[in-house]
């Protein structure tokens, strides 16, 4: 089943089902979703297999990751071929090849800091890479910080702090960086993306975004930004429309260019989304979006039963200019 939005250079054709997951590793939650340099899809999820890889056509090629990562939260494929995978309920991130040697762990699995104490990390969700390969770790839902790593894993420095003010977070829930070194994060209960420096100077924010979780820009040279929003979970506006959740794609300076799914609400249907968490974009403009799905749905739907099956993975299709 499938459903076309979108306008413009943006349009595509939503795919449920796209990924041919095996009986024994079905999923009901995707945290994260990555793609390699071959548009092999890398999907981080909440499930006994913490990491299932399928090619571009949704065939299942291997799964890695068993007893290490228990709660997948964010994935980021890097240029020299590894993956830097975030666990929240671990409190670490690593560095992992593409079939699943780790290589470097930040952190101390399964001992966070202190809440709130600004020191890494407390419910780390993703990482992003400078131009000159430094990693920077949004943290998270027990910090309000973002922190600079060297490529060997050594801290530069830190900065952030709880609020609403430009510079403090409230979630500081994903982050991705440019070819220029800007640094963009998703400050969800904020309704907004903070842009700053690659030294945590503020610059910028986009507003008009409603609880911004995913985010993602391709490498290189990149004029737009792929943004999923959860959209609202409060009794109060759950309903309410024009608020998502939807994937909005904007220019380098958050202008926006196309939204996808705001129209339909929250659902399990083709056309629709129920909490895009985690996203990422093929060589061909495809773009593949990780719900977590079971958490979400008795937020945005707690008077209809979770459905099954529950989709937590959805793929736009990018189809040509109109």
């Amino acid at each position: 089943m499938s459903a076309i939005q979108g306008e413009g250079e943006y349009r595509y054709e939503l795919v449920n089902g796209w990924a041919k997951v095996p009986p024994e590793m079905a999923w009901r939650e995707v945290g994260s979703v990555a793609v390699d340099s071959n548009d092999n899809v890398y999907v981080f999820n909440r499930g006994p297999h913490p990491m299932l890889v399928f090619d571009r056509e949704g065939n299942f090629l291997r799964s890695w990751g068993e007893g290490t990562f228990p709660r997948a939260h964010g994935a980021h494929y890097a240029p020299d071929d590894t993956l830097y995978l975030t666990d929240d309920g671990d409190h670490t991130v690593r560095k992992c090849t593409l079939d699943g040697k780790v290589l470097m762990t930040l952190g101390i699995p399964g001992k966070p800091s202190p809440y709130m104490s600004q020191e890494p990390f407390h419910r780390c969700t993703h990482t992003a890479m400078s131009p000159e390969g430094d990693l920077y770790v949004s943290d998270g839902y027990g910090n309000a910080r973002i922190h600079k790593f060297s490529p060997d894993g050594k801290l530069i420095l830190s900065w952030g702090g709880p609020g609403s003010m430009p510079g403090e977070f409230n979630i500081p829930h994903n982050i991705c960086c440019d070819a220029d070194g800007w640094v963009y994060v998703a400050d969800r209960e904020s309704h907004r993306v903070q842009v700053f420096d690659g030294n945590g100077n503020y610059e910028t924010q986009w507003n008009n975004l409603h609880r911004p979780s995913g985010l993602y820009m391709p490498p290189g040279k990149c004029d737009v930004c792929y943004i999923g929003e959860c959209g609202p979970t409060m009794a109060v506006n759950r309903d309410v429309p024009n608020l998502g959740p939807r994937v909005s794609i904007v220019d380098n300076q958050g202008n926006l260019l196309a939204r996808i799914g705001d129209y339909n609400g929250a659902g399990n249907e083709p056309g629709q989304f129920i909490s895009p968490h985690g996203i990422t974009v093929d060589s061909r403009g495809d773009v593949y979006i990780g719900e977590v799905a079971a958490t979400a749905w008795p937020q945005l739907k707690p008077d209809i039963p979770t459905p099954d099956p529950l989709h937590a993975l959805r793929k736009m299709v990018k189809l040509p200019a109109k």
